[in-house]
């Protein structure tokens, strides 16, 4: 609004306060998600991203991240949606990032043309991984029978509830390997001569911020804020860009909302084990 009203002051009295728009992007990246517990996907950011770009005066746009990764999908195309803006916009990005930027988190980070990251953030984990169990032992122990049928001998492959085959763990790791070397090339691309030949840089270790740094992951250690008014001066400010509002700022018929509320309960709960299953793999 005050953006609005510039326009129509007499110089002398319009605001010289910079305005820098922040984008939040915090939690585990998946597609779909509920409405409880939204996932950080496209979907949920595409209109907070495109918002933050549409700050013609901004100096720059901020990626406040927090996350330990997830689909590796959903964690490029936010990536690009947010270079094919800042290309288009002629915006220069700069991340910063708070718990982690781990994983897919790192990968969105990439996206900025500065990254900054506190002394003591995760950052890294450049890597690709798939967890399941095997519980066929179990389940034959206690007397229960898994009745799979399948049209396709390898529509079942990978099943917790058979044993495990080797070619199906050799296709496995060759996928894996397929989209880990589409992250490697993204962050040699976007960090080039800044990064160093560190032998573990692309195994999936995970460092702190200092280390990154040292690392050629990160460009600088610090706070938003602080940042922020070093480069643009006193007067920066910052401006957190909003999503739209979710399950309780809309009209529910009455009939449906108690189904409505038990479902989104049940889908953030499911998404809550989730996501805190992430967080444990960098002590978080």
């Amino acid at each position: 609004m005050r953006r609005f009203f510039d326009r129509f002051l007499p110089s002398a009295l319009k605001s010289d306060r910079p305005v820098v728009p922040v984008i939040r992007l915090q939690g585990a990246i998946a597609a779909g998600g509920g409405q409880m517990r939204p996932n950080l996907s496209l979907a949920a950011t595409a209109q907070v991203i495109d918002k933050a770009f549409a700050f013609k005066d901004a100096p720059a746009v901020a990626l406040l991240i927090n996350s330990p990764g997830g689909s590796a999908v959903q964690s490029r195309l936010i990536y690009r949606r947010i270079r094919d803006l800042a290309q288009e916009k002629k915006k220069h990005v700069i991340a910063f990032v708070e718990d982690a930027a781990a994983s897919g988190g790192y990968m969105i980070a990439c996206a900025a043309d500065e990254i900054v990251a506190d002394p003591s953030s995760i950052v890294g984990s450049i890597g690709v991984v798939y967890q399941s169990f095997g519980v066929q032992d179990l389940i034959a122990r206690i007397g229960i029978e898994s009745r799979v049928h399948a049209a396709g001998k390898n529509k079942v492959m990978l099943s917790p509830f058979q044993p495990e085959r080797e070619q199906d763990v050799a296709h496995l790791l060759a996928m894996q390997e397929e989209i880990h070397r589409v992250f490697i090339d993204l962050v040699k691309e976007r960090r080039g001569a800044r990064l160093t030949d560190h032998p573990d840089l692309f195994t999936g270790l995970f460092w702190t911020g200092l280390r990154a740094r040292e690392l050629g992951l990160v460009d600088a250690v610090g706070d938003m804020r602080s940042f922020l008014k070093a480069r643009f001066g006193d007067k920066a400010t910052v401006r957190l860009i909003n999503p739209a509002r979710g399950l309780f700022g809309r009209r529910l018929a009455l009939p449906g909302i108690a189904a409505s509320l038990a479902s989104a309960a049940a889908e953030g709960a499911a998404a809550a084990i989730e996501e805190r299953a992430l967080w444990s793999l960098f002590g978080l």
